[in-house]
């Protein structure tokens, strides 16, 4: 079994790795082209089963060292290349902010952890960061630890069960559902745990496995032609997912299950010679080629597509033409990486005909030479946050915005610490992650005689928290937290994430409780309705409802959302400390009118603040010594502290 070459899996690796690059490369109507990944891992877990369970049915024993080592000649020399090189590109090119976290990312990947890192580091929705030059080794982590684990778990079920092979499938099929479970609780509750994490992945190779178990003695069902017509049923599954699907889409969870099993459906059809499959199809000659160099491809398109991109900066991206350029050089490049370094790696004599452990030896010792570089470079990476070595004295915020044109050598915060520069409201506990529904909120104030505010809405919400708890402190309010992470106060019901509304509903009914004096509501409102037909009235009727619900006796202050962008502006200064034009804003772009405009004659009081971030044209990421925007849409905790006095003018006046 193990022996038997399948043209129509090596024609499924080609569409699994042309989804993933083209997707990458910016083909927006392949906005779920990252289920490639999930038709690998089934292919995975379908191909390495096979082998194990067919030298274990020939030698009665698996061989742990020699299978380590065979998947080690397979998987390392290409992976440690890409990785090497991508290394010394991202020391050349990649800005000055991200090369601590480039080199951690590289001791991650070569100790066969980064999907941990990334699943960790993706836990903290403030973690807005730019990709990742080793992003795309979170899959090999996935493969490289359940190549690890799978044998061994394979070993003990078939001692458990007698070596019956029977009791083996049905051990794997409970463990492939007790994953796919886990998958699915796990992916509302914290999605890029979800994401990034083996046990949430496992049963997506398990599927694979299952199918290599279940068709082990080629039963006679796969004979059948309705099998055959079930791989279009499973191709079409593959493809209407990557059309599908989109970024914004509660994945894995259910959703994964749609190209997995497609994936085995396909896989299925191609036992039978019945010739109504899609085998003859993915068996053509450019599916054959590109299956056979899909491991390099995928290893070289996106360090090939991110580094041009972090070089020109994150603030100008690459136009579609460059994006598609780019991808299409990395099938020259994985050709020759396949030819040079794959193939000769995995056939070499001098590790191929030795006893296992010269391969491991060379394995663990590249693995400690990559690792320990990488930690050099964290160590030297940045040791000083990047400045100029001139100081600005503080200015007062007011209309009349003047940036500065230089990173000051004083700056507040400085550029290391920017996406540090939280509001505490999350180091307190009082705002809310994703799996909560607790509406209990927090009170600041020991002001008995003063007015109670409530704050009511997402992150865009909570980055005023400073300004307010401030004037909380001084005895002028007693505040009221209400703010929970991409769940706005607005009534919009968001795709698989139930708690926002359960949130939303607890806190209008202890709103109407409480009867605070003032209601302050600010979101990131485009950020919900972008994709709708009609996105200002969608949210006009949204925050409407939300009003409606409120109590009537309190003053409701809205609080237009704060001027954003798509890009990180520590990191563009970074690389621009002499000139920090182009990490500046455009006010016309990052100024969002549809639900501004949607919102502004709703609620008691209307405060538009942009005239403290924007002068006609430009928002200057730095006022004074100040840098007013931590990531791409918060403001910094400092600028929000500077806008007290103005806050408390504007919530206060009369209407």
């Amino acid at each position: 079994m193990s022996s038997q070459f399948r043209g129509d899996i090596q024609g499924l690796r080609a569409l699994a790795v042309l989804l993933v690059v083209l997707y990458h490369s910016g083909v927006q109507v392949l906005s779920g082209g990252y289920v490639g990944v999930d038709v690998f891992f089934v292919i995975s877990g379908f191909l390495i089963t096979s082998h194990i369970w067919s030298e274990i049915a020939r030698t009665g024993r698996l061989g742990f060292a020699a299978f380590y080592a065979r998947r080690a000649r397979r998987i390392l020399p290409a992976s440690f290349a890409v990785l090497a090189l991508s290394l010394i590109a991202a020391a050349i090119w990649v800005p000055p902010l991200q090369l601590e976290s480039t080199f951690t990312d590289a001791v991650a990947t070569a100790l066969y952890l980064p999907n941990v890192v990334f699943a960790v580091r993706g836990t903290d929705y403030l973690a807005e960061t730019a990709p990742s030059v080793f992003q795309h080794f979170w899959s090999l982590g996935i493969e490289e630890q359940f190549y690890l684990l799978w044998p061994l778990f394979l070993v003990v079920a078939l001692a458990l069960t007698r070596k019956s092979l029977r009791g083996l499938t049905i051990v794997t099929a409970l463990a492939v559902a007790a994953s796919f479970a886990l998958s699915v609780m796990a992916t509302p509750v914290s999605q890029p745990l979800a994401f990034f994490l083996l046990p949430t992945r496992a049963w997506e190779l398990g599927v694979g496995a299952l199918l290599a178990l279940v068709t082990v003695r080629r039963p006679e069902w796969l004979q059948s032609k309705l099998v055959g017509a079930a791989g279009w049923l499973g191709l079409a599954g593959i493809l209407g997912a990557s059309l599908v699907l989109t970024s914004e889409s509660l994945f894995p969870g259910w959703l994964a299950a749609i190209p997995v099993l497609g994936t085995a459906l396909v896989i299925a059809s191609g036992f039978g010679d019945h010739g109504v499959g899609p085998a003859r199809l993915l068996s053509i000659r450019p599916a054959l080629f590109f299956g056979a160099i899909s491991y390099s491809l995928y290893l070289v398109h996106w360090p090939l597509l991110v580094i041009p991109q972090a070089a020109v900066g994150l603030e100008q991206p690459l136009p579609l033409r460059v994006t598609l350029a780019l991808g299409a050089l990395a099938v020259p490049l994985a050709w020759l990486s396949y030819r040079f370094i794959e193939t000769p790696g995995r056939s070499a004599r001098f590790f191929a005909s030795a006893r296992p452990r010269r391969t491991l030896t060379a394995a663990l010792i590249a693995s400690a030479v990559v690792a320990g570089v990488g930690l050099a470079g964290a160590q030297v990476a940045t040791p000083d946050p990047p400045a100029t070595a001139r100081s600005v004295d503080a200015t007062p915020v007011g209309t009349q915005v003047v940036g500065t044109a230089f990173v000051p050598a004083n700056l507040t915060p400085d550029l290391e610490n920017a996406k540090a520069d939280n509001p505490a409201i999350y180091q307190n506990g009082c705002h809310r992650g994703k799996s909560t529904t607790d509406a209990s909120g927090c009170l600041v104030g020991a002001e008995g005689d003063a007015p109670l505010v409530a704050l009511f809405g997402d992150s865009h919400a909570a980055q005023w928290y400073p300004a307010l708890a401030e004037l909380a402190d001084d005895g002028m309010l007693r505040l009221d937290t209400n703010t929970k992470s991409a769940c706005p106060s607005a009534s919009i019901a968001i795709a698989d994430y139930p708690s926002c509304e359960s949130w939303r509903e607890g806190v209008i009914a202890r709103l109407n409780e409480s009867q605070p004096d003032i209601i302050i509501i600010s979101n990131y409102g485009d950020q919900y309705v972008r994709d709708a037909d009609d996105p200002a009235a969608m949210w006009r009727a949204a925050m409407a409802a939300t009003l409606d619900a409120l109590p009537s006796d309190s003053r409701i202050v809205m609080i237009a959302d704060t001027p954003h962008t798509t890009s990180t502006p520590a990191i563009c200064l970074s690389s621009n400390l002499t000139d920090t034009a182009p990490c500046d804003f455009v006010r016309a772009e990052a100024v969002d009118l549809t639900t501004r405009d949607a919102e502004a004659d709703l609620g008691d009081v209307w405060i538009d603040f942009v005239d403290y971030f924007c002068d006609d044209t430009i928002c200057p990421v730095i006022q004074g010594n100040t840098l007013v925007f931590r990531d791409a849409h918060h403001i910094s905790a400092t600028f929000a502290l500077e806008m007290t006095d103005v806050l408390r003018e504007r919530i206060f006046a009369e209407p």
